[in-house]
């Protein structure tokens, strides 16, 4: 049975849990995360039979296609969350909780102690249920560094641009210059306290050849802002995102042979060196050996280009 790996989310794609067809089809998809929704997509009347749903469906052992597998619950506000967070954590193969509408720390208060109630880490157990927090309004911008702060199980920050439009009377455009302060901002507090993932907001468009070209430059867009990974609504934005915020072939190459380049750099006692007319020193390294590690992690085949590059010597 497949196991969840080293968290990589380049792609969250939602999965109603009303859907038994797409819940189905979900199994299916080569996808780092899969998040199964009880809360947007799924009405107030079927709630119920969502949460059943998901219950059966998560029995089954996991895909080895889906790298992570998270559940969506309403958020604490509403009054669900209880009932969700009830039945999430008596199933299996959860490897994180998505919490919608976290305006403050007490919101993940909440979620964390039901979770460590309920599904307490046991000894030897490798790692505890990981929690990843959508921001989707002004008081939760503002409320940043307590949101990052308030759970040792907070994995990662989610940008809802469509409810932060709402909250504060926005018109979503093209060139979403109007949520630059809002995206800068959770890029820069996710990573200021060294949170696994920014996930960027959702693409509207898919469909087509114009549709397809709207989400490239929208991931292209968000990786320039710093979020390592966005949302996606079907299945069909999947390929598209997991290929935009995985390291491309120049970028693997480059980093192998810096990296190459810097053990041997070491060995004869430099502490910098000279790649391809450029200064190398340890911030640049540390850049190339992150770049290594994610690369592994999308399952590119690090080794061959290692063994192509193994005569790379520093300048």
């Amino acid at each position: 049975m497949a196991t969840a790996v080293s968290t990589i989310r380049r792609a969250l794609l939602y999965v109603p849990g009303s859907s038994q067809k797409m819940l189905d089809k979900s199994r299916s998809l080569l996808v780092d995360n899969v998040t199964y929704d009880l809360e947007d997509s799924v009405t107030p009347q079927r709630k119920v039979e969502a949460r059943a749903n998901l219950q059966n469906f998560l029995q089954q052992p996991r895909a080895s296609s889906i790298k992570e597998q998270a559940i969506r619950i309403n958020a604490v506000e509403t009054g669900l969350a209880m009932e969700d967070l009830t039945t999430v954590l008596q199933v299996p193969n959860i490897d994180a909780v998505v919490v919608p509408k976290v305006n403050s720390a007490a919101d993940l208060h909440f979620v964390t102690d039901v979770i460590r109630h309920m599904k307490p880490k046991e000894q030897g157990q490798e790692k505890q249920l990981k929690i990843i927090a959508l921001i989707e309004s002004a008081k939760a911008i503002g409320s940043l560094n307590a949101i990052c702060s308030a759970s040792p199980l907070l994995d990662g920050l989610i940008f809802a641009a469509e409810d932060f439009a709402l909250d504060l009377s926005l018109t979503r455009t093209p060139s979403l210059t109007e949520f630059l302060y809002a995206r800068s901002a959770i890029a820069t507090a996710a990573r200021a306290h060294s949170l696994s993932s920014t996930i960027d907001l959702v693409c509207t468009s898919f469909r087509g050849e114009e549709g397809r070209k709207a989400l490239e430059e929208e991931s292209i867009g968000g990786k320039g802002l710093g979020f390592n990974g966005k949302q996606c609504i079907h299945p069909d934005q999947v390929e598209v995102v997991q290929r935009v915020f995985a390291p491309s072939s120049q970028e693997v190459e480059w980093a192998v042979r810096v990296t190459i380049a810097d053990k041997k750099a070491s060995e004869q006692g430099r502490g910098a060196f000279t790649f391809q007319g450029k200064m190398i020193d340890a911030p640049v390294v540390g850049l190339a050996r992150s770049l290594v590690t994610k690369a592994k992690a999308c399952d590119v085949d690090v080794v061959a280009i290692e063994e192509k590059w193994r005569d790379q010597e520093p300048e």
